[in-house]
């Protein structure tokens, strides 16, 4: 069985990933690749192998299982328990089988969640495989595997001892997403291309910025690795209050795929994600491989140095295929293997559902089994410094059992570096002055069992003994930098400026080492080479600066100036030493670049310069530099042309130019020649000179100016511009146009005017300022008011305009400007006053009143919005139905809100219409949604009794009764009075009848119009009838007698009678005087006394009073009083009167209601109250019902109970609130209660149900409940 190898690790315990030769120290991307060996049954026909003899096959030599692993599986998506699946992609690749390699610890199993998922694996077509080779199978993993939890840079995590019931305990508290609101995703990127990932956090509930780390594989913190292949940038947006994450990798190299993770962490929160990075890249051809260079180190001295670089042996394999094997049973060799060996087992014998036998053996119970050989076992790993000295001690149960020790597979011999020791049962193993290749994995074999660990050396950091030192040359010459370090072997990093240097194939820098010594060569160096350069290892840095001049330059043959025709080629050349040194040239201190025109030629020596045809442009100071040299050769070159004038630059048709009349012109034309032409200005004959106070010349550079400081309209004309230079002569001309800004129109005229607008109209102005008029600007403003208003900012073309958002009812004027191109002409004279009126809304709430077989009655309510014209009546129009042909009703405007409409024939149907009309004129119609059938319809009389007659109308003797009950009905109802049965006679009583009341009217009442009167209303066989109590109440008389029924000290005891007439109305109290015998002089004692006995107190002792006392009802006082007949005489002191016995009263009683309910009709809309009162002792719970429904906490009910009367307020009632209605009274010696029946009047119709949000079922309910209760009045 072979030994497990391991992975090389940095000293400090933790991998550090590998540099790939090229690379340049940046930090490599790795990527994973599992190979192992499956029958080629197994792969063929994708199930698991099943051994036929029972027994496990043992290799004849060690077969290395080859883990090139380059990454760490990333932890699960803390967002999210369950990994998404995905499947393991499978290649077959053929390895030597007698390479050493180091085995890979384990591969951790795939998530627990889904125990029946397999691991896909594609099976390729098997190969022939050489004798000597295994067959190999490369696994790679998902993305979201689950944490290793054996050796940290494994794969799969199920170590030595590890049992695989463990495994499912790694993932069950995994910590859910809280922080990351957008996460990286996975991508893909061509070799030498760039590509971001992004990670977002929300920091609304954070009060600093969350902290955050980039890792590949499980481990490998790219802090530390950024420079130019990588790059980590953060922001904030204080707007949406998130932070940004963003990795960036530069120019990726294809070990750069692999996993990649982002942990995000804020107190105690915390967040990961991992995601995949794929490196697409062209296929080669296999070559030869040397796996143990493979396996090598990367370069020392580096910020990533220690890791095995296994890229190089994963890319290049070629596929064979493997010798048919006999079929064995895996599940009874995983019974019988150890944990540690699970994978390689499955490996070995193509087991795709690995983690599905892990579960079924996890259920199965295993005895464990203790070491028989070894009473302690080696650690897991040891580190040592490098050069330093390690000792590995194992405890034997046994000392007598054989025991060998193992490096890498490899048994290992004593030797002066490798010491064994035996010390009791202890056996030890002493490796001396250990070096890189001490960095393995090492084991013991004691009998049948053996024990592992890994040894990690230390390498300590280089120095650098001897820095670099500064350098100072010329361009193209040689620069060599050396430097010194403490180690053969050691990686050195070359830094400019702090950038490191490029040491590519096609780089000009190039760098070598001899032993310890290290060199950066500069073949032909130039003036970018100069700045700071330093050397970097782990242990130090050394730094100089290099510094490149010119070399001075040789001249041949100078540049000559020329003068050149406008037109003709120039060329210009020069000759220098060296002849291979490039150079530029420049006109003015501006490059010249090669196009169709400028040839630029170098040969040897000589550089020249050529333009085919000149321009004015092309004169100029020339200068050629040579690169590299501080020197340059210049030349001029001068141009000659003849004059000419450039009209065309004016871009003024027919060269007119136009000027506004009063403002100053300045016309500036240019001009071209060479040299400078003379310029003279003429108008007609009349020279224009340069020193002319209001018109003149002048001429300035490449252009010639007229200015006029004031222009007239005498300065329109022709000018006329002279051009002379040696070169020739050019004329040229100018006409100038003076205009003005128009004439102010004529006053506009306003023939139309609305309720916030009006139209108007004006004729253009006379005189348009010799320019087209563009438009025209309106404004207004009150008559009242000083102030204009501007109506429109963009010009109107035509003459007429409609001024809007006037207020109604106020005077306005208008005025107009005219515009033309000029400006803005004075604005006219101010329009006539007029004042917008508007026509009124449509009248509202139009229905039917009534309707006879001749005639029809509507009436309305006024529109909502009059407006300032005001109303002056309403027009009534009708129109048979079928036809338009409306009819003016009412030739005349009517005030009123109601109209008959007279003069129809029965039978037909007609349209009603009304219209408000005012100064305005009519508003819009208001009309009947349904024509009306001329027939006169028969309505059931309905008395409406008023809220005041439904009780006792009371009134005083000598008053006027004025009654009028209205009712209802069609047609004309007859209406009857009686009185306690009786007819009403006419002499006593007027009754006056009309179509919808009646009135009943008693000029001067007198007590026998008191009485019941009943109201009978009759409309064919229909009746209503209504009884109204009248009571004529008048003053009481006095008192029958007054009697003095006793007089004690002070005190006389006083007792009467109720008087024989109370006025027909009840005795509300009784008012008691008191006269002195002496003066006879009334004095009241006391006013409105109810009771019939009183006692008066406090009278003067040795007077004689008399008494007397009138009665009180609701009218006042009787006009007579009843007088005492005896008098009382008040006796001194010492007389003693016998107070009689009296018996104490029980005024204990039960509820008695001493005032009932009575039947109320109550309008709809309007409060309305019942009133009873009650008398009992003690006081009385008083209870309201309605419909046998006790009323408690109803906000539309209030209650009152004052001295015994009992009120219940019903507010604002609707036709819902009718019913039976009950006050009952309860004390402890009994009950009592009353009844009485509430209805509602006026209840609402089906619109203004709707309207109120009422459910259909209780309007339907409603108007079928209204119904019955017509029917059966």
């Amino acid at each position: 069985m072979p030994e497990p190898t391991k992975k090389d690790d940095a000293p400090n315990g933790q991998p550090e990933e590998s540099v790939a030769p090229d690379s340049n120290g940046a930090p490599t991307l790795p990527e994973i690749s599992l190979e192992v060996s499956p029958p080629p049954e197994a792969v063929a026909e994708g199930k698991e192998p099943v051994e036929t003899d029972g027994k496990k096959p043992e290799p004849t030599e060690p077969e290395p299982l080859q883990a090139g692993v380059a990454q760490e599986p990333n932890p699960v998506d803390n967002g999210s328990n369950q990994p998404e699946p995905s499947g393991v992609g499978v290649k077959e690749q053929a390895v030597p089988a007698n390479s050493a390699v180091k085995e890979e610890g384990t591969c951790s199993p795939p998530p627990p969640d889904d125990d029946n998922a397999a691991i896909t694996t594609p099976s390729p077509t098997p190969q022939a495989e050489d004798t000597d080779s295994i067959k190999t199978l490369s696994i790679e993993l998902p993305n979201d595997s689950v944490p290793a939890t054996g050796r940290k840079d494994s794969v799969w995590s199920l170590g030595e001892g590890q049992a695989p019931e463990d495994v499912d305990k790694l993932i069950d508290n995994l910590p859910l997403s809280t922080l990351l609101i957008e996460k990286p995703q996975s991508g893909t990127v061509p070799v030498g291309g760039d590509i971001s990932f992004v990670a977002k956090v929300e920091a609304k509930d954070l009060l600093r910025k969350p902290t955050i780390k980039w890792f590949k594989g499980k481990w490998m913190d790219l802090a530390s690795k950024t420079g130019k292949h990588l790059q980590l940038k953060e922001s904030f947006d204080r707007l949406t209050k998130v932070h940004t994450f963003e990795m960036h990798i530069i120019k990726a190299k294809d070990n750069y795929a692999g996993n990649y993770r982002c942990e995000v962490s804020y107190k105690d929160k915390f967040d990961s994600c991992s995601f995949d990075l794929e490196i697409k890249e062209a296929e080669t051809g296999s070559h030869s491989l040397d796996i143990r260079s493979a396996f090598k180190r990367s370069n020392e001295g580096q910020e990533d140095a220690g890791e095995l670089d296994f890229s190089g042996l994963l890319k290049h394999r070629e596929h064979k295929q493997q010798d048919d094997a006999p079929e064995v049973d895996v599940w009874d060799i995983l019974k019988n293997a150890r944990p540690d060996q699970y994978e390689k087992i499955a490996f070995t014998y193509g087991i795709t559902d690995l983690r599905g036998l892990l579960k079924r053996m996890k259920k199965i119970p295993k005895e464990e089994k203790k070491s028989e050989a070894f009473a302690k076992k080696l650690d897991s790993a040891y580190q040592v410094d490098k050069g330093g000295k390690i000792r590995l001690v194992v405890e034997l149960a046994d000392p007598t059992v054989e025991l060998k020790w193992y490096k890498n597979g490899q048994e290992i011999r004593p030797t002066p570096k490798y010491i064994f020791e035996h010390k009791g049962t202890q056996r030890i193993m002493v490796i001396n002055n250990c070096n890189a290749n001490d960095d393995a994995a090492y084991s013991v074999v004691a009998g049948e069992e053996k024990c592992a660990t890994e040894l990690f050396v230390k390498e300590l950091p280089i120095k650098i003994v001897k820095g670099i030192e500064p350098v100072k040359t010329t361009v193209n010459e040689r620069i060599e930098m050396e430097c010194e370090v403490s180690e053969e072997g050691a990686k050195v990093k070359w830094m400019k400026n702090g950038v490191e240097v490029p040491t590519g194939v096609r780089s000009r820098y190039r760098v070598k080492c001899e032993g310890t010594k290290h060199y950066l060569v500069i073949d032909d160096a130039s003036r970018d080479d100069t700045g700071t350069y330093s050397v970097m290892a782990s242990g130090g840095t050394s730094e100089a600066h290099v510094q490149v001049d010119l070399k001075p330059l040789k001249v041949h043959q100078d540049l000559q100036d020329m003068t050149v025709v406008l037109g003709q080629p120039i060329k210009l050349n020069c000759e220098i030493y060296p002849g291979n040194v490039p150079g530029r040239w420049y006109r003015n201190g501006q490059l010249i670049q090669a196009n169709d025109r400028i040839n630029i030629i170098h040969k040897n020596r000589v550089h020249r310069l050529e333009i085919e045809t000149s321009s004015l442009h092309d004169a100029g100071d020339y200068t050629f530099v040579p690169e590299g040299y501080s020197q340059s050769l210049s030349a001029k070159i001068h141009i000659i042309d003849p004059p000419r004038v450039h009209l065309e630059s004016l871009n003024f048709p027919d060269n007119t130019v136009t000027v506004v009349a009063g403002n100053k012109l300045r016309l500036e034309i240019p001009i071209s020649g060479e040299p400078a032409p003379r310029v003279v200005w003429m108008k007609g004959e009349r020279v224009i000179l340069d020193s002319g106070h209001r018109v003149r010349a002048e001429t300035s550079g490449d252009q010639t100016s007229l200015t006029i400081e004031v222009t007239e309209r005498e300065d329109t004309g022709n000018y006329k511009i002279v051009l002379q230079n040696e070169a020739g002569e050019a004329t040229a001309s100018v006409r100038i146009k003076i205009v003005d800004i128009p004439d102010p129109p004529e006053a506009p005229l306003v023939p139309v005017v609305g309720g916030d607008w009006c139209s108007m109209t004006w004729e253009p102005p006379k005189y348009d300022g010799a320019s087209p008029i563009l438009g025209y600007f309106i404004e207004r403003k009150k008559k009242q008011s000083s102030r204009w208003m501007r109506l429109n900012f963009d010009l109107i073309k035509e003459t007429l305009f409609e001024p809007k958002k006037m207020i109604e009812g106020v005077p306005y004027e208008v005025r107009i400007f005219a515009v033309n191109a000029i400006g803005v002409s004075k604005p006219s004279e101010p329009s006539k006053a007029f004042t917008p009126l508007a026509v009124t809304s449509e009248p509202t709430m139009l229905v039917v009143d009534d309707v006879t077989d001749n005639t029809v009655t509507v009436k309305w309510r006024p529109p909502e919005t009059i407006g300032a014209a005001g109303l002056d009546g309403y027009l009534v129009e009708y129109c048979i139905e079928g036809s338009n042909d409306w009819v003016i009703s009412n030739k005349e405007l009517t005030e009123k809100t109601k109209y008959t409409i007279t003069g129809l024939s029965p039978g037909c149907k007609i349209l009603v219409r009304v219209k408000a009309i005012n100064a305005a004129g009519a508003s819009t119609p208001r009309t009947l949604q349904h024509a009306i059938l001329v027939k006169e319809v028969v309505e059931p009389p309905k008395i409406r009794v008023p809220r005041h007659l439904k009780q006792t109308y009371t009134r005083r003797v000598g008053e006027a009764v004025n009654l009028v009950v209205p009712f209802m009905g069609k047609p004309r109802p007859k209406v009857t009075w009686l009185k306690e049965g009786q007819p009403i006679e006419p002499s006593h009583v007027n009754i006056r009848n009309t179509d919808c009341d009646s009135i009943i009217f008693i000029r001067k009442a007198e007590r026998s119009h008191s009485g019941k009167y009943e109201m009978t209303v009759q409309v064919e066989n229909h009746v209503d009838t209504a009884i109204i109590d009248i009571q004529i109440v008048d003053l009481p008389g006095p008192p029958k007698s007054v009697i003095i029924e006793d007089v004690w000290g002070e005190n006389v005891a006083l007792v009467w009678t109720p008087p024989k007439d109370n006025g027909n109305a009840p005795i509300t109290g009784y008012t008691i005087q008191k006269a002195d015998k002496k003066t006879m002089e009334w004095f009241t004692c006391i006013e409105h006394y109810h009771r019939t006995c009183i006692t008066i107190t406090e009278l003067v002792v040795g007077n004689e009073y008399y008494f007397r006392i009138f009665s009180e009802n609701m009218c006042g006082l009787s006009e007579l009083a009843t007088q005492t007949k005896n008098s009382a005489l008040i006796v001194k002191e010492g007389l003693q009167m016998k107070t009689p016995e009296y018996n104490d009263h029980d005024f204990k009683e039960p509820p008695k209601f001493t005032q009932p309910l009575i039947n109320t009709f109550a309008v709809a809309g309007y409060n309305a109250t019942l009133n009873c009162s009650v008398r009992a002792n003690p006081k009385p719970k008083v209870i309201w019902m309605k419909n046998k429904m006790t009323i408690i906490d109803d906000p539309r009910y209030r209650m009152f109970s004052n001295q015994g009367v009992c009120t219940l307020e019903i507010r604002k009632p609707s036709p819902y609130d009718g019913g039976m209605y009950t006050c009952k009274a309860i004390n402890n010696l009994g009950e009592a209660q009353v009844d009485c029946k509430l209805e509602v009047k006026g209840g609402f119709t089906f619109c203004e149900l709707m309207k109120r949000g009422v459910p259909l079922h209780l309007i339907e309910k409603y108007m079928n409940e209204t119904k019955t209760v017509e029917q059966e009045k």
